[in-house]
């Protein structure tokens, strides 16, 4: 067979196991070879393209393990409230005053990526701030956690919250003197979200195409979308496949119904929606095979659910459900087929989640999950490891949290937390993932805090944790793959595998970490097809 596409003339990584090669040939969306560049040359037909890489290295494309891509698109058109361009509480105002003053009367203002511990007064704002700034229309803004928020009095009103209103269970609505300040933790978001319009259809559909061009800039080719159907019920999988048959759906997607009991797995399960299993299409842009449950919050948030005291708060975090109804919840899931991808990040909440799991017998072959799994105990990695329940973390939130995991947890939790050398060395595949839109999607951020261990601010947590540079792009993408069964098509540029490809702007086997940061994706493949090319280079 001809090669459609020969690339040489700088590395090619295979993956952790192959290593670096001289040159790649691809053909019908797989790679045909990968070796030395005289072996490859051989391949060369009267048709074939070439990519010269100039030096620059190619590698498996990017797999985001763990994100909400949809809700990622919504926020790109929001406020943008992050540090470190939002330190003070005033600068939160003035966006949203300027917001306010662009959009229709009666719309909602909404914002999102604050964080109450990089502000300088160090705390959320209120909703009689919120007032000052946008008074005659509802407002509400998401910390970067997404795990609470603040809504402003029209807000508050709109989805009925006083005084009077009792905290719905596994949810805070905080007051001061008994009335509502404005911050809503957990699950009392869902008051304020029910009380949001819903988007619709075609602002559905703009929301994913603009999500995934975000990530096709990126080096991603395969994504996730971690709790689908909390922000507009099953019109969200309408929207997917309206998406993926219209052509703007630009990653293989691995869709993960929102499974708390406000959420859709119920009502799809009803509509027929089953989950995808092996002997299924591996190629489909679109395969729904997992269920996701909160069992607590953030560490940042102080939600997180800790067997022991956060050191800034008289708290131990927040247990969304009872172990009893979070067991029914896993073995109802369970039996119906689903993968289990359960939200947990505090010890406490690992531990609930993981013994319902092994009450279930859950054998490798489910490959269960544990998302974020931010502060497991080697005993619990043990039993983990035991079972086949992987843990799908995200590295990058020790360069953006680390400093904040130092003030609530102290030194001792935050030199443990997100153990990826432990990981691979017990065997594990930890597929690295960023949380977005609570962390920017950007992937050499990721690499660069797998192999740094470095906080925004300096610090250095765990430097025994840190890994190379392959390891950490291993789990930049074939665990991802791993974690959504297509480990044997992709996350790795073997003969046979999909032509997912991201050719970057610089070759990072030869760069400084420091320079890691600044890599840029140059071109992305999925299948062969060019989804993302900055030089036109393959168009």
């Amino acid at each position: 067979m001809q090669a459609e596409v020969i690339a040489t003339g700088g590395r090619i990584f295979r993956g952790l196991a192959g290593g670096l090669a001289e040159a790649l040939a691809l053909a019908r969306g797989r790679v045909l070879a990968v070796g030395r560049r005289a072996e490859i040359e051989g391949l060369a037909g009267p048709g074939t393209r070439r990519l010269d890489l100039a030096g620059r290295v190619a590698i498996p494309a990017f797999h985001e393990a763990h994100m909400h891509l949809l809700p990622l698109g919504l926020v790109l058109s929001q406020v943008s409230l992050r540090a470190p361009a939002v330190r003070r509480l005033e600068d939160i105002l003035d966006r949203l005053r300027e917001a306010a003053a662009r959009s229709a009367p009666g719309e909602w203002v909404l914002g999102a990526g604050y964080d109450h511990a990089a502000l300088a007064e160090a705390r959320h704002p209120t909703a009689a701030e919120l007032d000052l700034a946008v008074p005659d229309r509802p407002a509400f803004i998401m910390r970067a956690c997404g795990h609470m928020g603040v809504a402003n009095s029209m807000a508050l009103r709109a989805a009925g919250i006083g005084p009077q209103t009792p905290d719905p269970p596994g949810g805070v609505i905080d007051r001061r003197d008994g009335s509502p300040t404005g911050l809503l933790q957990e699950r009392a978001l869902h008051l304020i979200q029910r009380a949001m319009p819903a988007p619709s259809r075609a602002r559905l559909i703009e929301a994913i195409a603009a999500a995934g061009r975000h990530l096709a800039e990126q080096g991603f080719a395969s994504a996730s979308d971690m709790n689908v159907g909390m922000t507009a019920g099953l019109a969200e999988i309408a929207a997917y496949r309206e998406a993926a048959e219209s052509g703007c759906l630009l990653q293989r997607m691995w869709l993960v119904l929102a499974g708390n009991p406000e959420g859709i797995a119920a009502d799809a399960v009803a509509a027929g929606l089953r989950p995808w299993r092996r002997g299924d299409d591996p190629a489909a842009l679109l395969r729904c095979g997992a269920v996701k449950v909160f069992a607590d919050g953030s560490a940042g948030g102080l939600t997180a659910a800790f067997f022991d005291p956060y050191l800034a708060a008289d708290t131990r975090g927040v247990l969304t459900f009872p172990a009893e109804e979070m067991h029914a919840l896993l073995a109802r899931y369970h039996a119906e087929g689903w993968q289990l991808a359960i939200h947990a990040i505090g010890d406490a909440a690992i531990e609930q989640v993981l013994s319902g799991m092994e009450a279930l017998g859950t054998t490798p072959d489910r490959r269960h999950r544990i998302e974020h799994c931010g502060f497991a105990t080697p005993d619990q990695r043990r039993r983990m490891r035991a079972r086949g329940i992987l843990p799908v973390p995200q590295p990058v939130f020790m360069y953006e949290f680390g400093d904040l995991y130092l003030r609530n947890l102290g030194r001792e939790r935050a030199e443990r937390a997100y153990p990826m050398r432990s990981w691979l060395r017990e065997g594990q595949h930890p597929s690295a993932s960023s949380d977005a839109p609570v962390c920017p999607t950007d992937p050499f951020l990721n690499l660069f805090a797998m192999v740094t261990r470095q906080t925004s601010q300096g610090s250095l947590l765990g430097p025994e944790e840190r890994l190379t540079l392959p390891e950490a792009l291993h789990c930049a993408t074939w665990c991802g793959a791993y974690a959504s069964f297509v480990e044997d098509r992709r996350g790795a540029l073997e003969p046979g595998m999909d032509a997912d490809i991201a050719v970057l702007s610089q070759d990072i086997f030869a760069s400084s970490v420091e320079a890691l940061p600044s890599t840029r994706c140059d071109i992305t493949l999925r299948g062969g097809v060019v989804i993302y090319d900055r030089h036109r280079e393959l168009s």
